[in-house]
């Protein structure tokens, strides 16, 4: 009992110390954020390495979960006889739910883990120390602008999932099933709300900013040389999904209510 309970104290400690770094690196960014001077080609070159270059991996994913929604609820539909109501199922999941959380979880698995492993490699190499001994603040150089592109790089990527994982129900529903191409796209419109688009828009610019916020966590106080660099990588892409799943729920309560 005794080893339990300790056991559980160290990891509510642990816990808690984690979570208030965590707090204090973001109040950190954001003041950053707002005072001179602006790392605009950090941010411009980030928002290449998060945002174009997750561009492909984000688009197939979404494409082939469109096309599983649009299977699902066909073949689902077809006992109720409302085979009609695809497009609308489609629209609303990939725009509400399906589109930023997948996107995340893509950004996450592949600019999360680069952001920690690039940070976590220049701690164990002294290179941040560097960076502090001759007076640039390594949390302005190297996070904020992984921060700030992650924000607004997000809503860009998950316009175009939700775009392509429509376009992928489609596909299914009127090439393989036979739907009326009419009816797909007056059902996904007519029952798709200006809210819907922005509220998942939301959520996506959230889930960037912890996407990058935890990994940047992660690379920035790294330590133990190479297998530190490792563990601080895996550890930001499953701290990185656990928030984005968690985090989803209490958004989506939040914004759909």
């Amino acid at each position: 009992m005794y080893n339990f309970l300790l056991a559980l104290g160290q990891t509510l400690i642990r816990f808690t110390k984690i979570t208030g770094e965590i707090v204090l690196l973001l109040w950190t960014v954001l003041r950053e954020f707002l005072l001179p001077p602006y790392e605009i080609k950090n941010t411009f070159k980030q928002a290449m390495e998060i945002g174009i270059k997750s561009v492909p991996v984000a688009l197939v994913t979404a494409v082939f979960t469109g096309m599983v929604l649009a299977l699902q609820t066909v073949t689902g539909f077809k006992r109720f006889g409302a085979e009609s109501l695809v497009g609308s199922v489609v629209a609303l999941s990939m725009t509400r739910e399906m589109g930023p959380v997948l996107t995340g979880l893509v950004v996450a698995g592949r600019a999360g883990a680069a952001m920690a492993a690039e940070l976590g490699t220049m701690r164990v190499t002294e290179q941040i120390d560097a960076l502090e001994t001759l007076a640039v603040k390594p949390v302005k150089y190297l996070v904020t602008p992984r921060f700030t592109s992650a924000i607004f790089m997000m809503p860009a990527l998950t316009i175009l999932s939700d775009f392509v994982g429509i376009l992928g129900g489609y596909a299914v529903a009127v090439w393989l099933f036979g739907m009326s191409s009419v009816l797909y796209w007056r059902r996904a419109w007519d029952n798709l709300e200006l809210s819907d688009i922005y509220n998942g828009l939301i959520k996506a610019a959230f889930f960037g900013g912890a996407v990058a916020i935890v990994s940047c966590y992660k690379g920035f106080y790294t330590e133990g040389g190479a297998e530190g660099v490792g563990k601080a990588t895996t550890g930001a892409v499953v701290i990185s999904f656990m928030t984005i799943l968690i985090s989803d729920y209490f958004l989506t309560a939040w914004l759909f209510k």
